[in-house]
């Protein structure tokens, strides 16, 4: 048996541009399919956002996303706040989306296309752990890390 995850976002009415953004920056396939596309009248003011979408790079990397219907409220809770102190981030979000890649290049590339319009938590730059590492808020209010592979030696 073969299992995979794919982060799957929710957004209030976005969703295309984030999974758009997302698309330039990882390439692959994108898909977007609408509220209308699955026969919501398009008089209605949601038929036009994404009832689901995808972006599926060639390197496997996926990121599912839709917009919450309007009449399901907004539900979303204040945004934590994300501060350094003592040379750590200390942060209250739920979730991270995490990329590694094998070259400080490869993953460079990508931290350059998803920190246009972002919030900068910590520079992408060499790490205790890492070759590089970085972390960002997006545009969108994705959180990501961004690192580079390396040999770990467990105790």
């Amino acid at each position: 048996m073969s299992i995979s995850t794919t982060a799957h976002l929710n957004f209030r009415g976005n969703a295309r541009e984030a999974l758009e953004f997302y698309h330039s920056v990882f390439g692959g396939e994108i898909m977007v399919i609408t509220y209308g596309d699955f026969g919501m009248p398009k008089e209605l003011p949601d038929a036009s956002k994404v009832v689901w979408g995808q972006v599926a790079a060639d390197d496997r990397f996926r990121v599912m996303a839709y917009d919450v219907p309007s009449q399901a409220g907004t539900g979303i809770a204040p945004a934590p706040s994300t501060r350094r102190e003592n040379g750590m981030t200390l942060t209250g979000e739920p979730f991270f989306l995490s990329v590694r890649g094998q070259t400080v290049e490869e993953v460079g590339a990508l931290w350059d296309k998803l920190a246009d319009g972002a919030t900068v938590v910590e520079a992408y730059g060499p790490a205790q752990w890492a070759p590089a590492f970085g972390m960002l808020t997006d545009r969108f209010g994705i959180t990501w890390i961004l690192d580079v592979t390396a040999p770990h030696a467990y105790a």
